[in-house]
């Protein structure tokens, strides 16, 4: 099993530029069910032998897509992330970088209100190796496995997956959930998966600093999920008032510090590695071996 995509989740394409065309050729590739691109004044075409609207509406209508990958530049995403919620798809996946911060609070007071979840903006999307990748992640370092992975930081979570990976610890769903101060899901929503995942038998959190995300997922795993979870926290050596990548990744306080979460994911019981190596450690105890 997996969790959010497998298979036979069908996905459409927003927005075909050059980004969002390498993706897309690249996803099919993959195996990914990709049934429909949205590029407003190409409907009607044809891209790499996937039909193209110019509406979401139009392509939800007509091929039944549940999942729309986002790759509209950062002015209109917030629009394009509603358009494929009113149409009804259940999932979107939002890669674009740089929306505007006020533009997300609206988008997220609306998707409330719609059965439509939300993974990032500003992320590399999610992967169920073996069955489908709806984002930027490369494949090849992905397997198939037990472990559920979810991490803050973009290109670390390749990081880690790949030591995972070369250790013999394949993947049931890895998932980068974007770095802004205003993302979809979070790790409870995702954990909550999880927990109910056959398939997934523990669960590698990757956290950065800024934000109390990773303390809000720490109380939550003390009391909902029952299966193992190891922790990795970046940014240890950032200063105060410095953003590290991530829009989201300031520390503002205390509470936002790495050795804050650290601690705080410890306290609750939850082993946290002090290099991205250690991971494999902590999950292969974790997993009893």
């Amino acid at each position: 099993m997996s969790i959010l995509i497998d298979e036979k989740t069908r996905v459409m394409v927003q927005g075909l530029g050059r980004d969002g065309s390498f993706h897309a050729r690249q996803m099919k590739d993959y195996g990914t069910s990709v049934v429909a691109g949205v590029h407003p004044g190409r409907g009607g075409s044809v891209f790499e032998g996937i039909p193209v609207f110019d509406t979401a509406d139009e392509a939800v209508g007509k091929t039944g897509a549940q999942c729309s990958v986002l790759f509209v530049p950062a002015p209109f995403a917030s629009d394009a992330i509603l358009e494929s919620a009113n149409a009804g798809v259940g999932l979107v996946v939002a890669v674009t970088e740089g929306i505007p911060v006020l533009d997300m609070s609206r988008v997220a007071q609306e998707l409330d209100e719609l059965d439509t979840r939300l993974v990032g903006p500003n992320c590399p999307g999610l992967i169920s190796p073996g069955k489908s990748k709806v984002g930027i992640m490369p494949g090849n370092i992905f397997s198939r496995g037990p472990i559920g992975v979810i991490s803050r930081s973009g290109t670390l979570t390749y990081e880690v997956v790949n030591q995972l990976s070369l250790a013999g610890y394949g993947q049931s769903t890895a998932i980068g959930m974007g770095g802004d101060p205003i993302v979809g899901m979070k790790y409870n929503d995702y954990l909550v998966h999880f927990e109910r995942d056959a398939e997934t038998e523990l669960v590698v959190i990757v956290g950065e600093i800024g934000g109390t995300d990773e303390q809000d997922a720490a109380a939550f795993i003390g009391q909902h999920v029952t299966k193992p979870v190891v922790g990795y926290i970046v940014g240890r050596s950032a200063p105060p008032g410095k953003r590290m990548g991530h829009a989201g990744a300031i520390i503002s306080g205390a509470d936002s510090t790495a050795e804050a979460k650290v601690n705080v994911l410890r306290e609750h019981g939850i082993p946290v590695a002090d290099t991205v190596e250690q991971i494999v450690d902590l999950v292969a105890a974790g997993l009893g071996g």
